[in-house]
């Protein structure tokens, strides 16, 4: 459908758009789009881009994918909502046996919400709670890693570093104490991504001894650090971190909101850390954006048996007490569903990993260019930093990029891709020809 010829300038007096300096719209305007289907969105005069970054990391299975939107329809159908608290229904009920047996029936209870943030603000106040529960309530301190993102609610942007996202509300948020970054990319003369990992460990444990007793949790990004330039390390950090954890009486937190569902090449991050065939298993698990298949705002907190326990009580102040409106809503749940249906009867992770061999190679341009350094893939990520990058090179980029019908967002001076599972031969040869192009053109 054609849109209005002022959708732009109607978008801009009243939508307040997120993440953005509104005043820079003036010189580069939203982008207004119609449609999308499979990899692909279009403007209003059909004009295409191809939606390089899963439209902020969520969409896995393409636009209007008919199998999401079949299982959406007979949703519609039969329930659209109804409050989870005291009340429950299959689709959500179905969601979490399933999530759970993903797990292998460890993290077996489910708490929901509607993003990502949430989903960090409920793993840090259950974590809490159920110290306080335990006896420990004086265990009100956090630890994260240097450059983690775990979302803006005053409490996930406490765990949060950040500066952009921190610093104008520093003086609402709790002080938070960071841990050496296990980024691979910090590598000295003769380390390898094991020996980063083995010192950031080193540094935690620092951080563990000195909090003793006062440590509820330690939060992590297994495996890539996205929102601070795909800073990815070696699953040897999750391992050690775990045992420290164990060994200080913290818990470990997991926050794979962007890393789960399939994105570094396991269905779930943390279990590239499995030692002799036993998986690690953290406290909590925060799974957002790919849970629903970029359909829905949906979020999910999975914890075991011992954390669920600590609340369960008569005394109702010892529940967990934290809630929101939407919570398992029905249709979100469905398209759950209908994203690890798909998992399931298409094979993804194997396909996944052919997939990115082939567009790992397509990319070869863009790994040897003179001014690229740190080249690197986890799964369906890769990215790669660009030396002596002008100051406006993330908006330039992104301009060259549009101009070429590829949406691609940098960070910083970070260029990423992360596209849906859709990626073929064809479309790999165009987004890696036209990231080349767009590189180029900047730097030229």
């Amino acid at each position: 459908m054609p849109a209005s010829p002022d959708l732009i300038a109607r978008s801009l007096a009243a939508v307040w758009h997120p993440c953005t300096q509104m005043k820079q719209h003036e010189a580069l305007p939203p982008v207004p789009v119609a449609r999308a289907a499979g990899l692909w969105l279009y403007d209003p005069e059909g004009r295409r881009y191809l939606d390089a970054i899963s439209s902020w990391w969520t969409n896995l299975f393409g636009h209007c994918n008919p199998r999401i939107n079949a299982a959406l329809r007979e949703q519609l159908d039969t329930l659209e909502h109804v409050m989870l608290a005291g009340f429950t229904h299959e689709p959500v009920v179905q969601l979490s046996e399933r999530l759970s047996a993903l797990s292998g029936g460890a993290l077996g209870h489910c708490f929901y919400a509607s993003d990502g943030a949430s989903a960090t603000e409920i793993a840090l106040k259950m974590s809490h709670h159920a110290w306080r529960n335990a006896g420990d309530a004086e265990k009100t301190g956090f630890l994260c890693l240097e450059g983690s993102y775990h979302g803006e609610t005053l409490g996930a942007l406490s765990v949060t570093d950040v500066a952009i996202f921190r610093d104008a509300y520093a003086p609402l948020i709790r002080d938070v104490r960071t841990v050496p970054s296990p980024d691979a990319r910090l590598a000295r003369d003769g380390e390898n991504a094991v020996d980063v990992a083995r010192r950031a460990a080193a540094g935690l444990e620092k951080a563990l001894i000195e909090g003793e007793g006062r440590i509820a949790a330690l939060i992590v990004e297994p495996l890539v650090q996205c929102a601070t330039g795909f800073a990815m390390h070696d699953a040897e950090y999750l391992r050690l971190a775990r045992r420290l954890c164990d060994r200080y009486g913290a818990h470990l937190i997991c926050d794979e909101i962007a890393v789960g569902f399939g994105r570094t090449g396991t269905f779930f991050a943390h279990e590239q850390a499995a030692t002799d065939g036993k998986n690690l298993l953290p406290d909590f698990l925060c799974l957002s954006k790919g849970i629903s298949g970029g359909y829905l705002p949906l979020s999910v907190v999975m914890t075991t048996d011992r954390i669920y326990d600590a609340f369960y009580d008569d005394a109702t102040a010892r529940g967990f007490l934290h809630s929101h409106s939407y919570t398992g809503n029905p249709l979100a749940c469905r398209a759950a569903l209908a994203t690890l249906d798909i998992f399931e009867q298409d094979k993804v992770i194997a396909a996944n990993r052919r997939r990115a061999d082939v567009f790992t190679k397509q990319l070869v341009a863009l790994r040897d260019h003179p001014r690229v350094r740190h080249f690197r893939r986890c799964g369906m990520l890769w990215a790669f930093d660009v030396a002596a990058a002008p100051a406006d090179f993330a908006r330039r980029y992104f301009s060259a990029a549009m101009q070429r019908e590829v949406l691609l967002r940098p960070i910083g001076n970070t260029v990423y891709f992360m596209p849906p599972y859709l990626l073929d031969e064809e479309s790999g040869d165009f987004l890696a020809a036209a990231a080349t192009a767009a590189l180029n053109e900047v730097l030229a």
